[in-house]
């Protein structure tokens, strides 16, 4: 692949994700302090993306794979994307604002699947060069986050108060502005799938990997994949209010020492996998989350802001170490025959219906625990790390030794 091209999907991933970033990780802390959003609102909200992750292998398997390039697809999305996101900012109800989010997340979650399209279409040896590509969108996560808060000060006591993070989604439409009209110069992408060859919603689905569940072991950590969604939503919808309400400056800026930390674990993972093995860096990785959550627990502002700090930072372990080793587990487990349609079914199955549950269930428990506009942040942090500490005990009593070699 020619430095042309890889210079050009590296744009393509960094604006891709700091478009997520640069709106979706302020969020809630919008919401609630701008537009006066209840806690189930909130959640609301965020299981927009768990519908448009439902709704994506339909976009992606019907549409993209079978009638359009993928570029092309790629631009008009972002495109009208930048439109939903400046009318977005200038919502001043829930009410209003939630029909521009559903339709957002709709349209954008698919294009998740169009970036590696795009990328890996371009590529003779994907295992060499995606990970080189896949990087620079970590490092627009991590740069929007820089910006909101380093740059313009948005999720500050202060700006939050005067509705400064409303801005956020004026720079996210821009951003997405420029990913439409870049999208138009990418390599073309052309329809893999010819319109006339009969594709099943089964198989979109990944429904035909279904099998696979008569595999104890394997049905053990499907139910744990989307169990552990639960607390991955509180991580999502509640951490930068957290942060926020407590008083802990930057704490967007801060929030990206966790995507620092991804991209560490993701390079020590195949190490950690090869010694420890397969089962080993499951347990891990869910551990990670009770912990995570105890240290937000019982963590502060002043004296033990290290602790919240440490929390962020685990979000490598929590995330690499479940959510990417478990995608090599599956695709082990799966053979040939099933292999795209188990990696389907596993995301249908966590960013799909586990978050779905993992939101409404944060929305629900925040709201137990508010009093007025002040959360009892101690009790609701508890609760998923409960829920994580139950998740990996289940885990460990019921799954079978395994033996996967993990494959460089």
């Amino acid at each position: 692949m020619n430095k042309g091209i890889t210079a050009r999907l590296s744009v393509m991933m960094f604006l891709q994700f700091f478009i997520w970033g640069g709106w979706f990780v302020t969020l809630g802390t919008f919401l609630g302090n701008n537009l006066n959003a209840s806690d189930g609102e909130i959640g609301m909200a965020f299981s927009t993306q768990s519908w448009g992750a439902i709704i994506a292998p339909f976009i992606v398997g019907l549409i993209a794979d079978r009638f359009f390039n993928a570029e092309r697809i790629l631009g008009v999305i972002h495109l009208a994307g930048a439109v939903l996101m400046y009318y977005m900012s200038g919502t001043t109800t829930f009410t209003a604002f939630y029909p521009y989010v559903l339709s957002y997340m709709i349209i954008y979650m698919p294009t998740l699947a169009l970036v590696n399209s795009v990328s890996f279409r371009q590529m003779s040896d994907p295992s060499k060069d995606f990970s080189r590509i896949r990087v620079w969108g970590t490092v627009g996560w991590i740069a929007a986050g820089l910006v909101i808060s380093y740059v313009f000060s948005w999720d500050s006591k202060e700006a939050i108060a005067s509705g400064m993070l409303k801005n956020t989604f004026l720079m996210v439409s821009i951003a997405s502005a420029l990913l439409g009209i870049f999208s138009f110069t990418l390599p073309k992408t052309p329809p893999v799938v010819s319109k006339d060859d009969k594709v099943s919603i089964r198989t979109i689905l990944g429904l035909d990997a279904l099998s696979l569940l008569k595999d104890r072991n394997f049905l053990v950590f499907f139910l744990s994949s989307v169990l552990i969604c639960i607390p991955l939503a509180f991580y999502y919808q509640n951490t930068n209010p957290f942060l926020s309400e407590i008083g802990v400056s930057n704490p967007t800026g801060k929030m990206t020492i966790g995507q620092g930390s991804e991209v560490l674990f993701m390079l020590l993972l195949p190490i950690f996998l090869k010694r420890y093995g397969i089962k080993m860096t499951l347990l891990v990785g869910m551990i990670a989350w009770a912990l995570r959550y105890l240290l937000f627990a019982f963590g502060d502002a002043d004296g033990f802001v290290f602790m919240l700090i440490l929390g962020i930072a685990l979000h490598g372990i929590c995330y690499d170490f479940f959510f990417v080793s478990g995608q090599i587990y599956t695709d082990s487990k799966a053979g040939e025959k099933f292999k795209s349609s188990a990696q389907g079914l596993i995301t249908l199955a966590t960013y799909g219906v586990g978050m779905l549950i993992g939101f409404w269930a944060a929305g629900k428990i925040s709201a137990m625990y508010t009093t007025g506009d002040i959360h009892d942040w101690k009790s609701i942090w508890i609760i998923p790390a409960g829920i994580a500490v139950v998740i990996f005990l289940i885990f460990l009593l019921a799954f079978k030794n395994e033996k996967v070699e993990y494959e460089n």
